[in-house]
């Protein structure tokens, strides 16, 4: 599964992006699906997942450092994945990725476990 994701760019602190996830021409609505984001010269840090469609149970998941701002989503086919980030901070400046992956939810917020990555788009925001 090639995943793709888009809705980077500039924006001021206190601005908004929404971020999409998708995989042209598959569907991955039985994965679940991460972001991460890698700020230069750091590792890559897990942000926020969803669970896969159609489960018995909806869940999402965020990192402290997001919490409140971001919201994660999937479209009711559950083949795009968005992420609605509100009151973006310089210390979000970062590329973000998607990935998805099969497998118990738990672990979720290690990199390590997810199975396909998107090439990844840039946030940057502006103080």
């Amino acid at each position: 599964v090639q995943l793709q994701a888009s809705g980077g760019g500039l924006v001021e602190a206190g601005g908004s992006l929404r971020l999409s996830c998708a995989a042209p021409g598959r569907t991955f609505s039985n994965y679940h699906v991460g972001w991460f984001r890698q700020a230069p010269g750091k590792e890559r840090d897990f942000i926020s997942a969803v669970t896969r469609s159609g489960g018995p149970t909806f869940y999402a998941d965020y990192a402290e450092s997001v919490k409140g701002r971001l919201t994660i989503s999937r479209d009711s086919a559950g083949n795009t994945v968005y992420l609605q980030m509100n009151s973006l901070k310089p210390e979000d400046t970062a590329v973000y990725y998607c990935a998805a992956r099969l497998g118990p939810w738990e672990y979720r917020a290690d990199a390590n476990n997810y199975n396909y990555w998107g090439k990844g788009t840039q946030v940057t925001v502006s103080s």
